[in-house]
Order: structure tokens, then C-alpha cells, then sequence
């Protein structure tokens, strides 16, 4: 399961996340975040409550920053990252791809 609250401010998104990003809940947090594409010029993810990250969960996150990229716009930051999900990251490459604090 997989809980969000997005709000966006001056084209600046903030999503907080909180269960499991995984192969059931990553595409319809994608299609979620595609709702956004074209108003946004900037995203933060807060995984301060993310339990967990699965590979379809990172291409839903790699597919954003891919959009970012395209588009010009700044990175995708990601905060308050648990050492679970951080250890993904580090696995798969992603703290060399995404900006993680």
C-alpha cells in the first residue's frame, strides 16, 4: 500500500510518500505524478515514510527525472531517506542519478 500527499506551490511539487513503492502501487503513483507533468518545474520527494522501494518503483522515479531532464527543469530532490531505500539506492546506481539529502 502505498500512501501520498502532493501540493504544489509556484510550480514546485512536494510529495510525501509513506508505505511501499513497488510493482502493484508504482504505476498508479506514476499516472499520479503524469497529472502534474507541464505545472511543475521542480519536485521533492519526502521518503521520510517510505518503507520500502522495488525496481518498478525506481523507473517510476527515474521516469520523472527523465521528464525533469527533458524539459529543463531542476532535478528530482529526494529527502529524508531511510537507510533501507538509501541501500537500494546505492546498489542500483541511483545516488549517482538522483539527488538525494
Amino acid at each position: 500500500m502505498l500512501n501520498t500527499t502532493m501540493n504544489i506551490k509556484d510550480g514546485e511539487l512536494y510529495v510525501a510518500l509513506e508505505g511501499r513503492l513497488d510493482t502493484l502501487t508504482a504505476p498508479g503513483f506514476e499516472k499520479e505524478m503524469e497529472t502534474y507533468f507541464g505545472k511543475m518545474n521542480a519536485v521533492t520527494m519526502d521518503f521520510e515514510k517510505l518503507e520500502y522501494i522495488s525496481s518498478a518503483g525506481l523507473r517510476t522515479i527515474l521516469s520523472v527525472q527523465q521528464y525533469m531532464e527533458e524539459n529543463g527543469y531542476r532535478d528530482v530532490k529526494v529527502i529524508n531517506v531511510n537507510q533501507t531505500v538509501r541501500e537500494t539506492f546505492e546498489v542500483t546506481g541511483f545516488m549517482d542519478l538522483i539527488d538525494v539529502e
